[in-house]
């Protein structure tokens, strides 16, 4: 890049950036290590808060089960650093704490930065790299299995696993993926509808992505029903309210959302009952009482029809 000029550079990067799935079996110096650490700390966040935490996985054994909890990717045991991305609400409860504040009940907001705050750091380390000559893949992956990660990575509620992100030194070439037609994601002014030919543009545009040439195989593994993530929404929604992310549900509840818990509670019972304070769940000769806002009421009614808890009080 000698003699080009920082914008010339950098576009040069992007133009040729791609997802790197083969990796030599060589470190990154500690003096690129450092850079990138530095990149990640220098993204954007709102307010100042750094709602986010990356996770450097470095023991093997770790980084092996991660890898196979991500869909037993390769690339994940290759390369030369693999991090984790984490939405990060508990660190900012603990600083507030820390000087005699406490922390708002706000999840689905803060749900929201947190995981742009995670994006954001990931992409700058990303890019950062690449502009030095190293390879990176992001990992959707980690979601495969999330709550299993949760456990693995011991992460407090507040905290949630958003995109893992492999770097390190490239052992295969191959040309930049294909993107939509710029006019299909950068509107002016407001949202334009798109005609059926904008759509058959997009798939037109999009063909090389697939080995055959048919991106909408790609778009129906993924995205129709049955397809990949419909099969991640169930443990998703369940770890949010594991980790304290879901308004609607109490900390630690099993449940994906406040009607899957409906759900369960009205296939155990003939009836269910909310009062303000309390939910009853009834059954034609007994009825199990909760106590709390409507979920957590139910959810302990629920657990005392099932004889989890006792009954009594």
């Amino acid at each position: 890049m000698e003699g080009k000029s920082l914008g010339e550079a950098l576009g040069e990067v992007l133009a040729r950036r791609r997802s790197v799935r083969r990796f030599k079996p060589l470190p990154i110096p500690q003096e690129d290590l450092e850079r990138l650490l530095f990149a990640l700390q220098r993204a954007p966040t709102d307010a100042s808060a750094q709602l986010y935490t990356a996770i450097r996985v470095r023991d093997p054994g770790l980084r092996e089960t991660v890898a196979r909890l991500s869909g037993d990717q390769e690339h994940i045991r290759q390369a030369a650093e693999f991090f984790v991305f984490l939405a990060d609400v508990h660190r900012l409860e603990r600083l507030l704490a820390h000087r005699g504040e406490r922390m708002a009940r706000w999840p689905r907001t803060a749900l929201h930065f947190a995981i742009l705050d995670a994006g954001l750091a990931a992409a700058y380390l990303a890019l950062t790299a690449e502009a030095l000559g190293y390879g990176v893949c992001f990992i959707g992956g980690v979601l495969n299995g999330v709550g299993e990660l949760v456990d693995l990575l011991g992460l407090p509620p507040g905290v949630l696993p958003v995109v893992g992100l492999a770097v390190g030194i490239p052992d295969e070439e191959g040309p930049p993926r294909p993107r939509l037609p710029r006019g299909l994601v950068v509107h002016e002014d407001r949202y334009r509808p798109y005609t059926p030919e904008d759509l058959e543009a997009a798939y037109g545009a999009m063909a090389p992505y697939s080995r055959v040439g048919d991106w909408g195989r790609v778009l129906r593994r993924y995205f129709a029903q049955g397809g990949t993530m419909e099969e991640r929404e169930g443990p998703y929604g369940r770890t949010l309210a594991r980790q304290g992310l879901d308004p609607d549900l109490p900390t630690g509840a099993a449940f994906y959302s406040l009607g899957a818990l409906l759900e369960e509670a009205l296939a155990e019972a003939r009836g269910v009952l909310f009062r303000p304070g309390e939910a009853w769940l009834e059954r034609e000769t007994e009825a199990f009482r909760g106590e709390g806002k409507p979920a957590e009421a139910l959810l302990t009614a629920l657990r005392k029809a099932r004889g989890e808890v006792s009954d009594w009080p």
